[in-house]
């Protein structure tokens, strides 16, 4: 997939990171999960609060839909992009999808678990890894970010 693409997908995983804040108030981290030959199967935003799941971050629930999708809990060659660097669930829950490529905007520097706090997606321990290209249009995907927490704040946006 080429850079192009990748801003394409993740402009889509924003535009659901939108509708999470926008219509919900949930903090704004969208996701969707396309397959090896770049069709959408799957995609997510943020719905912790709405549906009182724990569980509920946005890749799970893109990763939920393409398994449905697909019939099938291996999510073999697929690409998810999301606004935001996986946690540790959701690199883990990645890993054992087989999700092949995944591709974020921002970095998480306090939980972030494909390269920023731990590297999960990578870990040689794993019987499966995930190629990890991170910074996709992170500067807009950060400040979108920031600005939610500003606005909770009462703060002035960036």
């Amino acid at each position: 997939m080429s850079a192009l693409d990748h801003e394409h997908w993740m402009r889509q995983a924003f535009a659901l990171a939108d509708r999470a804040e926008r219509e919900f108030d949930e903090i704004p981290v969208g996701a969707v999960l396309v397959d090896a030959d770049g069709t959408l199967i799957g995609e997510g935003w943020n719905r912790n609060i709405i549906d009182h799941d724990p569980t509920a971050h946005a890749e799970i629930v893109a990763m939920r839909g393409a398994g449905q999708v697909a019939g099938n809990h291996r999510l073999v060659g697929s690409t998810l992009y999301v606004t935001l660097e996986p946690c540790a669930m959701c690199a883990m829950a990645a890993v054992h999808a087989r999700v092949a490529r995944l591709v974020y905007g921002a970095a998480d520097p306090k939980t972030g678990a494909c390269g920023s706090v731990f590297d999960l997606a990578a870990d040689p321990r794993h019987n499966h890894r995930i190629e990890v290209v991170g910074g996709v249009l992170g500067e807009e995907a950060g400040k979108r970010l920031s600005n939610y927490f500003r606005a909770k704040r009462g703060k002035q946006p960036l």
